[in-house]
């Protein structure tokens, strides 16, 4: 018996030696695999986490023009704001072109009307019910004078007619009555 595990062992170590390589191999492999997702799953993340910061910084730039250059115009605005975000993000380190710069700067301009309109449509809801209160009382009011004016005009027109004239009825026989004297 001795000899025939004397005879397998050398086979077996080879064995064993290429399937401990094997699966090496393939965890490896599998390493690499995750190594090259994680690596995507982190730039994407930290451009995300980037794209954030710039459009936070985009949003502030625009409130700075907003309010520091209220009497510029919207070009000279937006040359502002562009060159706050600018030193902002380069100061962080953060590079960004003009063009996508401007497209984060433009995206909070819009997103401030957006929400500007809602505000002043949520406003002007109570004025547009109050304007249609007023309404209602004015064409109830307008009304009450129609019919009084149609009262007194059908008024006058009663009086204006001559009233019939009254007539007098005679007795169909005449009754004759004889005097006597006394």
């Amino acid at each position: 018996m001795q000899t025939i595990i004397e005879t397998v062992q050398p086979y077996v170590n080879t064995i064993v030696t290429a399937a401990a390589g094997v699966l090496t191999a393939f965890v490896l492999g599998g390493l690499n695999k995750l190594k090259t997702k994680v690596n995507v799953w982190l730039e994407a993340r930290t451009t995300a986490a980037q794209r954030e910061v710039i459009h936070k910084v985009a949003g502030e730039a625009f409130a700075l023009a907003q309010t520091a250059f209220k009497v510029a115009g919207g070009e000279r605005k937006l040359q502002e704001a562009l060159q706050y975000a600018s030193l902002t993000l380069s100061s962080q380190g953060i590079v960004v072109s003009q063009v996508e710069l401007k497209s984060a700067i433009e995206k909070a301009y819009l997103e401030y009307k957006a929400k500007t309109k809602t505000v002043l449509a949520t406003e002007a809801q109570p004025n547009e019910e109050a304007a249609q209160v007023a309404a209602k009382e004015a064409v109830s009011g307008l009304a009450a004078k129609l019919n009084d004016f149609l009262a007194q005009a059908t008024a006058e027109v009663d009086n204006t007619v001559p009233p019939e004239p009254e007539t007098i009825s005679a007795p169909t026989e005449a009754v004759q009555t004889p005097v006597t004297t006394e």
